[in-house]
């Protein structure tokens, strides 16, 4: 019922306040003359307060029930009420007039004459007093007059249904135009591929290149400014062709959360504190996204659930981790259930090695603390790379890019999928960097034949441009990671060592624009993290490593001792574990070494 209210337009709320106005004019007058009722004057209020309630519920849930209410206990009140006092016959007015606005479709067959002729007859026949052309062309005029407000109320309707049908084909040619330029963008994508594309990622890899070759100060910085140059060229050009850029990319961390803070405060009218615990060192454009992304929604939820009056906001820059913790006052959550909203948090979050929790209590508000690991150069591991692509240049510039770290190290390359292949045979790989558009065998193909062959190499993907029908095929297919080549060089080697942990990587503009053209009700199911292949035993994903220490930790090793056997870092066996952990939904080394047990992993 309280939703049919909420629906209501102008013209119930009038015809409710006449009927309440008519209401209480009538209990006053009764009360004033109760002396000269022939019933106890409780009864008759209670009548009348029937009269008042009854047809109005009835009226809510459908106009039929209310006319029958309305003409048996309005006229049957006014009836009454004229057999001892004729001047009484003008409460029937009011009601005439409803009925008449309430009436509808073959309703005035019926409900006219009963009005107009039948009830004023039996006024008069219960009061002898009253004249004929005195009550029948007011009762008339009355009903006219409610017939009236009823075609004006049609007309409004009318009126707001065509509004809400133009808007609705004002949207519908929004979306028309909108997939004919998208459709004009591909066709433009696919043109420029294979020319400006390319052309502008030679030349940032061949400048990248030259960074060891400059002394200078003065050479330095003029190499920034071309780097920069050639990176903002490329930006233009995808932003022009998808229109994916995003102010926050560029801010510090600290400085677009606090912005984002600041202005929700502005709007949202609620008292956000936010606070940097640390000191700041850099983070990748993904993390920054995923922690602006994870914040937008925190607060959101804090005062669209919770309504919450102060938040309270601490971002921890850790030597492991970057830690962001939102705490709001509001009433808090017994039973927390995930939306869509947190599900793509944790989503975010968990294509990034890390996770989000959320703690709420009736009372107590709600806590929601949001880790991403810190991905920092490691002596303790080389991992093993595999460059494939068509154009030489691009190899070379990214082997010089990629052994600046001391961490990677690139074993071997390849011009074609089909050499990816052979080759992968033959060297003991860890990650495989792909291009998509190559002759002999594509992309695609050689990621679904090494995966098959060889489900322990993890792929990552570097193309061009934002493809994002290409993107959902090849991580279909088993690969790891798409990226764009324009990428800088610290952030693909965060980006390698993502993946080699057994993350998931997706360029954060491309996956904005792979979420916008999934439908609403399949968005959820595009956050997922790829699934394993059945016929892969390992269907939790864990990499080689992670197996590996799954088993030293079912024979009791310590994380001391593993590390030792390992010739790793005990923090970076911990980290290991820590994934381990997560993937297998677990808390400790002893409910993973019974789940693996259970599950046929050990």
């Amino acid at each position: 019922m309280l939703d049919i209210v909420r629906q209501w337009g102008w013209y119930d709320w009038v015809m409710l306040f006449l009927r309440l106005l008519i209401c209480l004019s009538i209990t006053v007058t009764t009360v004033q003359f109760g002396d000269s009722l022939t019933l106890p004057l409780w009864i008759v209020i209670l009548w009348e307060i029937m009269v008042f309630s009854v047809p109005w519920i009835c009226l809510l849930l459908n106009y039929r029930y209310y006319l029958i209410a309305e003409m048996f206990m309005f006229g049957g009140l006014s009836i009454y009420l004229t057999s001892m006092f004729p001047a009484a016959f003008h409460t029937f007015l009011m009601p005439a007039f409803l009925i008449a606005a309430n009436s509808a479709e073959k309703s005035y067959r019926w409900s006219a004459p009963i009005t107009i002729v039948f009830i004023p007859l039996l006024i008069m026949f219960f009061s002898r007093e009253i004249d004929v052309l005195e009550i029948f062309p007011q009762v008339l005029l009355a009903y006219v007059m409610g017939f009236a407000f009823h075609l004006l109320i049609v007309n409004h309707r009318q009126n707001e249904m065509i509004r809400k049908q133009n808007s609705v084909l004002k949207q519908y040619l929004t979306q028309i135009e909108r997939v004919t330029l998208l459709e004009e963008r591909d066709r433009l994508s696919k043109d420029l591929h294979d020319t400006m594309g390319h052309s502008y990622v030679s030349i940032i890899m061949g400048l990248e290149t030259l960074r060891p070759d400059v002394v200078s100060q003065e050479g330095t910085q003029k190499l920034d400014s071309l780097l920069k140059l050639a990176r903002n060229g490329m930006k233009e050009v995808r932003g022009y062709l998808h229109q994916m850029g995003s102010p926050q990319e560029t801010l510090p961390l600290v400085h677009s959360l606090r912005q984002l803070a600041e202005e929700f405060q502005t709007h949202a009218k609620v008292n956000v504190r936010f606070r940097a615990i640390g000191e700041e060192y850099p983070v990748g454009k993904q993390v920054k996204m995923t922690l602006f992304r994870c914040l937008q929604e925190s607060l959101t939820n804090a005062v669209r659930h919770g309504q919450a009056t102060d938040i309270v906001v601490s971002l921890h820059f850790e030597q492991q981790q970057t830690r962001l913790e939102v705490q709001d006052n509001g009433h808090g959550v017994e039973n927390w259930k995930d939306g869509f909203g947190i599900t793509t948090m944790k989503e975010r979050a968990a294509q990034l090695q890390g996770r989000v929790s959320v703690y709420s209590e009736r009372g107590e508000g709600t806590l929601i603390t949001c880790l991403v690991p810190r991905l920092i150069e490691s002596t303790d591991e080389i991992i093993r790379l595999f460059i494939v692509d068509d154009h030489s240049f691009i190899r070379d510039s990214l082997r010089t890019i990629l052994e600046g770290q001391r961490d990677l190290r690139v074993v071997g390359t390849a011009e074609d999928g089909a050499q990816a292949v052979e080759l992968c045979e033959e060297l003991e790989l860890d990650l495989v960097l792909m291009d998509l558009e190559m002759p002999n065998m594509d992309g695609i193909t050689a990621t679904k034949r090494i995966k098959e062959k060889w489900p322990g190499i993890r792929v990552l993907v570097l193309s061009t441009f934002q493809d994002t029908e290409k993107a959902k095929e090849i991580m279909r297919s088993g690969a790891d990671g798409y990226l764009l080549k324009s990428i800088e060089s610290r952030e693909l080697a965060e980006t390698i060592r993502l993946v080699h942990r057994g993350g998931t990587m997706i360029a954060q503009d491309l996956f904005h624009k792979m979420l916008d053209e999934q439908p609403v009700n399949q968005q959820e199911d595009l956050l997922v993290a790829p699934k394993i292949s059945e016929k892969d035993e390992n269907v939790y994903g864990l990499t080689k490593r992670e197996q590996e220490i799954l088993q030293m930790l079912s024979q009791g090793m310590r994380y001391k001792t593993i590390a030792s056997k390992l010739y790793l870092s005990d923090g970076t066996v911990r980290n290991y574990a820590s994934a381990l952990y997560d993937k297998l939904g677990v808390r400790n080394r002893d409910d993973a070494v019974q789940k693996g047990q259970k599950e046929g992993l050990l």
